[in-house]
């Protein structure tokens, strides 16, 4: 039995692999197999679900397809009519990055507020945490009806209530000004799955850190910045990344809110144009819904949908860089 040097491996006077090189070499094609094996349903999943459509959806963004007729080659005209000709899709973009940017922080800053605040509670702890979860398991069109009509600038409960103080109410859905905030505090209504999440990672915080910074003369602030703060951080990201995915495919309440402060009746047969007032609700979602399953311009709506696709990209591998300030190299 020699050793060849070159390769590592033991051969025999012949100059053939010895036969514990084949074993091993066997050995390891079974382990790539089970873990194939074992990753097999993601990679399927991911395929059906990911791969294929994000192909298709490429592909059709070249073509000019009506879901009718068979696909034909247009090249970038679809790019150009969306960046060039479409008049909504600049309004459009600007609402849903808006969104993006506000309604994010906020939940992500009232969250972790109403964690804290449950956390620091003596008593009555079950009943809060019911209180801030339950508005979250509302399905989100009839929690939408419910907001519009608080929120109505002439009969609404939250403008006679402030009526009754002295103060004048705005027309909350039916200002464009006021349309994209009152989004917003629907969303922070709704704020009982952040809530759940800050919880668990404020109650997981070691408990220890908390008395070693009082026995430093560590005040509030500090115990949050030097101890809270570091500890949640993941979630923090956690909640930001998944934030912007959920909310660059707002659709369902802009487009319910917007209908019903236009007092426009929702029934068989209605095409609703997205957007009341004055294109203030109007999101990216909404248009490649009535591009590509009202107008029938399945290349368009592809093209919008890859816009999404790289925006919500770019920002995730903005966030999760390092240096970004949510992530410490420990992380």
């Amino acid at each position: 039995m020699a050793l060849d040097l070159t390769s590592g491996a033991r051969t025999g006077s012949t100059g053939r692999p010895a036969p514990g090189a084949h074993t091993l070499r066997h050995r390891r094609r079974r382990e790539r197999l089970r873990t194939i094996g074992f990753l097999s349903p993601w990679l399927v999943g991911f395929t059906v679900f990911f791969g294929y459509p994000l192909v298709a959806t490429v592909y059709f963004s070249f073509m000019h397809y009506n879901q009718i007729k068979q696909p034909e080659f247009v090249g970038l005209r679809n790019w150009s009519y969306v960046f060039t000709q479409m008049p909504l899709f600049g309004p459009a973009l600007w609402n849903t990055v808006w969104l993006v940017v506000v309604m994010v922080a906020l939940r992500v800053v009232f969250g972790i507020g109403v964690g804290l605040l449950v956390t620091k509670l003596k008593s009555g702890v079950g009943f809060f945490r019911t209180a801030f979860y339950v508005p979250y398991l509302a399905p989100p069109v009839a929690a939408t009806v419910a907001f519009v009509f608080l929120l109505n600038p002439a009969t609404g409960p939250v403008n006679e209530v402030l009526g009754a103080i002295g103060l004048d109410g705005p027309n909350w859905f039916n200002d464009p000004d006021w349309s994209k905030p009152s989004l917003v505090m629907l969303s922070l209504w709704g704020i009982g799955d952040l809530m759940v999440i800050f919880m668990a990672a404020l109650l997981d915080v070691p408990k220890e850190q908390y008395e070693a910074a009082e026995l430093d003369g560590a005040g509030p602030l500090a115990r949050f910045r030097y101890v809270t703060w570091p500890n949640i951080t993941p979630i923090v990201m956690f909640a930001v990344v998944t934030g912007v995915v959920q909310t660059m495919q707002y659709y369902t309440q802009a487009l319910v809110a917007g209908k019903l402060a236009s007092g426009v009746t929702i029934g068989p047969g209605t095409v609703i144009q997205p957007g009341y007032p004055d294109h203030s609700t109007i999101t990216v979602p909404q248009l490649v819904y009535q591009l590509g399953f009202q107008n029938f311009n399945t290349g368009a709506a592809c093209v919008l949908s890859l816009v999404l696709f790289a925006i919500a990209m770019a920002v995730t591998m903005l966030l999760m860089r390092r240096r970004s300030g949510l992530l410490s190299a420990e992380d």
